[in-house]
């Protein structure tokens, strides 16, 4: 993807139409070109050159949409940083990919300026403030670089399901891969509206809708973090029509006494990712807002997600279910595992052979560690991760099938099923539920109501309600912090 070349077309095309709204705030797309240039001119004065490597710390701000932009007119690598890590794993994630240069916004408790003394590579900090200033006030012209669709644009740090972050390296022909699976399964155009409520842009998904907005000429609508009702307000307010949402933000919209009480009807499309949905929830979602159509998304950053939409329409009863890949992906099951192969997989593991070795194969397959199921048609379903698989007895039990079924109590939330240990079982489903507000629930009414939907074997051995679930920053529910806690 040429950036340069994006940014002036859209610029040319809409120069005073929102590229980007935060908390009211308006970019134009000229302006964001301007401060985009700006932005690369001012780190080519720092000596930023094609291939280096520049870490980027800050919240949902357009500031971050500037710095992304900046880099990739110059062709650098980009390593974004969550802004919930920690110093300690700053540094550890600055020095695993070797970065030159930190954009950073101050954060209460952290020292970032002190970060050159534990980070060799790093040899320039600039923060939201008056450096920031100095970058934009460079007076050097953009450089002319070669550009080839191979080199390298990004360092995304995941911890998946293994909690080993890995480094997944992502190059500039990587980012073509959601604009065409937008494009095919959505057909947007510049009189869309996209939201963000609050996905991260150190994650992948965050990063899909900025590549949306330069691509398609929408206007984004910016949030710095998820706020339920002030994502029910945004999208009432500016006509939002499309968003990607994961499980647990449906949950929080679901739960808000008002959550039915907006108007919704600019809503084409209500995209959920991330994890294995819920019917129930989505049933409730498309009663109030009936105008929304209802899809699935699936993809990794492994595989420079999005590449699959589960179409379902109306019949939410299919949500967790059927659909196809983007054409010119390979896709096909081995093992019950979903293998993934084409254009959009990663390079591999930033310094992590064995890992990468672990993930791919020689031909270029990438093992996901989903579990999937094709049916006649040629339409797969996510049945749930493979190291969600627990073994009862022999048995094999997938969590969200069981958290499925407990979502259908009329008192329950939220819910997250782990497996544990068992000496005469090998292992066990633990739940952990969340009950709405108000409501009491005995474990032995509701293991006698999974009686009626689930073998014997998949009801859960241990009940542990709990007022909330761990979430990571994406707002998935983060199963390696509930295993972590799993005495009984």
């Amino acid at each position: 993807m040429n950036f340069a070349e994006i940014l002036k077309k859209r610029a040319d095309e809409f120069p005073d139409k929102p590229a980007v709204i935060f908390h009211d705030a308006v970019v134009t797309f000229r302006q964001l070109k301007e401060i985009s240039f700006q932005v690369a001119c001012g780190l080519a004065q720092q000596g930023l050159k094609k291939g280096d490597k520049v870490a980027i710390f800050m919240p949902n701000i357009p500031e971050y949409i500037y710095s992304f932009l900046g880099v990739f007119l110059l062709r650098g690598i980009c390593v974004p940083l969550d802004f919930m890590l920690t110093e300690e794993e700053i540094v550890n994630f600055i020095n695993h990919s070797e970065s030159k240069i930190l954009i950073a916004q101050e954060k209460k408790g952290l020292n970032l300026s002190g970060l050159k003394e534990k980070c060799p590579s790093l040899k320039e900090i600039i923060l939201i403030g008056p450096s920031w200033q100095d970058l934009l006030n460079s007076k050097i012209s953009l450089p002319e670089i070669k550009i080839e669709p191979k080199d390298y644009s990004s360092i995304f740090y995941t911890s998946g399901s293994t909690g080993h972050p890995k480094g997944v390296m992502l190059s500039y022909k990587h980012f073509e891969n959601p604009v065409k699976c937008f494009d095919y399964f959505l057909h947007p155009d510049d009189k869309d509206v996209l939201i963000c409520p609050g996905i991260p842009f150190s994650h992948l998904g965050g990063l899909d809708y900025l590549l949306l907005t330069l691509y398609f000429g929408v206007t984004l609508i910016l949030m710095e973090r998820f706020h339920p009702l002030e994502f029910l307000k945004n999208m009432e307010k500016y006509k939002t029509t499309i968003f990607c949402i994961v499980p647990s933000m449906y949950v929080a919209i679901l739960s808000l006494k008002e959550y039915d009480n907006f108007d919704l009807s600019s809503l084409r499309y209500a995209v959920v990712f991330g994890a294995p949905s819920s019917p129930v929830l989505l049933e409730r979602f498309h009663k109030a807002y009936p105008n929304a159509y209802l899809l699935n998304g699936w993809g990794m950053t492994e595989t420079a997600a999005p590449n699959s939409y589960l179409p379902t329409g109306t019949n939410t009863k299919e949500i967790a279910g059927t659909g196809k890949f983007l054409p010119g992906t390979e896709v096909k099951i081995v093992d019950g595992e979903l293998w993934i192969k084409g254009e959009a997989v990663m390079a591999g593991y930033y310094k992590e052979p064995e890992l990468t070795q672990e993930a791919l194969t020689e031909d270029g397959w990438l093992k996901t560690g989903d579990i999937a199921r094709c049916d006649e048609q040629g339409r797969y379903s996510i049945v749930g991760r493979k190291k969600e698989m627990i073994k009862v007895s022999g048995e094999i039990v997938f969590a969200p099938e069981v958290e499925e079924a407990i979502q259908r109590h009329p008192k329950v939330k939220e819910i997250a099923i782990i497996g544990i240990a068992d000496e005469l079982r090998g292992e066990v489903p633990k739940a952990f539920i969340v009950l709405k507000d108000q409501e009491k629930l005995e474990a032995e009414e509701l293991r006698y109501f999974l009686r009626q939907h689930l073998a014997h074997f998949k009801i859960p051995h241990y009940f542990e309600f709990v007022p909330s679930l761990p979430k990571n920053r994406v707002g998935k529910i983060d199963k390696e912090a509930l295993k972590g806690r799993a005495v009984n």
